[in-house]
């Protein structure tokens, strides 16, 4: 049950759905031209995110099977400030300093923590935000929606990597002001997910505190400390 959970809360921190990147890539260029329309629209996203001191965000994680059915809604929360950053999303949080991890479970009243990963393979809620897919993905412009009075730029993305369990990512940018709006991922064996920003503010009042776990404050809690 814990490893579940773990797994879970893993892929809402955004990047971690497209897992670590592998050290072996296929080179771009054998495999296609990305397209310079679609790079502007993420350039955009990233140079807006960079630019802001702190972001909060509220999301819903949106789960479906291979049948096309709903099989798991649940609704979250993001912090970020430079690197560090919190995810809130019922009893489970994941909270990162840039040097140390935590991640809690409320149920179980338990806490592990691991040294954060320093590599740039690594990705964080800091990473999707910006520029993850410069390197890792083929990316084209697919077109525009609009929805909720908003325009939304269309875009598809591509892992370079096969071996990845997913193949396809749609991305949703809110073309008036540069975030993003909706990430769908696409697994091999038919799984979706995906996270529609219901929320998003930026600059918002966020202490240094918020990023890390004071045992203290949670009496009785298990601590696993993998460091």
């Amino acid at each position: 049950m814990m490893k579940k959970k773990t797994v879970l809360m893993g892929m809402v921190m955004f990047g971690m759905a497209f897992s670590t990147m592998a050290q072996t890539k296929t080179p771009v260029g054998s495999l296609g031209q990305n397209d310079p329309k679609a790079k502007v629209v993420l350039d955009n996203v990233s140079k807006k995110f960079k630019s802001l001191k702190s972001v909060i965000a509220n999301f819903i994680l949106k789960v479906e099977g291979a049948n096309n059915s709903v099989t798991d809604s649940k609704k979250g929360s993001v912090y970020v400030k430079g690197p560090k950053y919190k995810v809130i999303m019922g009893e489970q949080e994941i909270i990162s300093d840039n040097k140390t991890s935590w991640t809690y479970a409320k149920d179980v009243n338990e806490v592990t923590i691991n040294n954060v990963d320093q590599s740039n393979t690594s990705m964080t809620p800091a990473k999707i935000f910006t520029n993850f897919y410069d390197k890792d993905f083929l990316y084209r412009l697919t077109g525009e929606s609009t929805e909720k009075g908003k325009v939304l730029q269309n875009i598809e993305l591509t892992p370079t990597d096969k071996s990845k369990t997913f193949f396809k990512v749609l991305v949703d940018v809110d073309k008036k002001n540069s975030t993003l709006a909706r990430m769908k991922v696409f697994e091999k064996n038919g799984n979706k997910y995906t996270y529609e920003i219901s929320s998003f503010q930026p600059n918002g009042a966020v202490s240094d505190d918020l990023f890390t776990f004071d045992a203290k404050k949670y009496p009785g809690v298990e601590v696993v400390d993998l460091r």
